[in-house]
């Protein structure tokens, strides 16, 4: 093991430092704008019309959660877009480390991150804490505010290239919409009868208190077959 000055441990500690809150600063900043284009669309539904269609019946709510996290409520569903505090450098073995533009400069594999779950309403109103939700899509933007997304169908469709795709506000708002878009068409489906067939005392007493038995969007079903994901296009040149 060869050794290193303390200067260099110092500058190595320093840069690497400096590098991981430049993208935390950069990530915090992506998830105001995603809250902000959010509360933009929540205003915009309720100004739109269609024939025969009262838009107070079908809410469209924004609940902030906190400084890393928010919730778009619509239907029967919610979404939950939640920052990750810490930083993390995509993988060797991903596809994306063979590209040039990482190539050219390994910082630019450094990344925070964004996670979009999928929830049923249902789950938090009447407190079915054994409920799962799903990941639909997962968003990285590095220091230069680049960004690729991980996900299902229509999410994983919004990006082509990490070097020249920029976390602006109009890619946020195709993300939020895209994201929308995905979980109305991702329906519940009534699961097989073998998997629901039993029930325990539990679940039964808890149903009486208005709680339901487990419920998830594809219970008995493997959910990763049921959309494909996507992980996108990404140039070697």
């Amino acid at each position: 093991m060869m050794n290193i000055s303390n200067e260099e441990l110092f500058n190595k500690i320093f840069q690497k430092g400096s590098l991981k809150q430049d993208i935390y600063q950069i990530t915090l900043e992506s998830i105001r704008t995603f809250k902000k284009e959010a509360k933009k669309l929540v205003k915009e539904y309720p100004k739109t019309h269609g024939q025969n269609m009262d838009r107070s019946r079908i809410p469209v709510t924004f609940q902030d959660r906190g400084e890393f996290e928010f919730e778009l409520r619509f239907g029967g569903d919610i979404l939950l877009f939640i920052m990750h505090t810490n930083i993390f450098e995509i993988p060797r073995n991903h596809e994306i480390r063979n590209t040039r533009y990482i190539k050219d400069d390994t910082e630019r594999s450094y990344c925070g991150m964004l996670h979009i779950y999928n929830f049923l309403a249902d789950s938090f109103k009447y407190g079915r804490e054994d409920d799962a939700g799903y990941l639909i899509g997962r968003l990285m933007v590095n220091k230069e505010n680049h960004y690729f997304i991980e996900g299902k169908k229509e999410i994983g469709m919004i990006y082509h290239h990490f070097e020249n795709s920029i976390l602006d506000k109009e890619a946020i708002q195709q993300i939020i919409s895209s994201a929308m878009e995905y979980t109305v068409n991702f329906d519940l489906l009534i699961p097989p009868y073998e998997a629901v067939q039993i029930i325990s005392v539990a679940d039964l007493q808890l149903s009486y208190r208005g709680r339901s038995l487990r419920t998830a969007k594809r219970m008995g079903f493997k959910f990763q077959a049921d959309k494909k994901e996507v992980k996108g296009m990404h140039s070697n040149e």
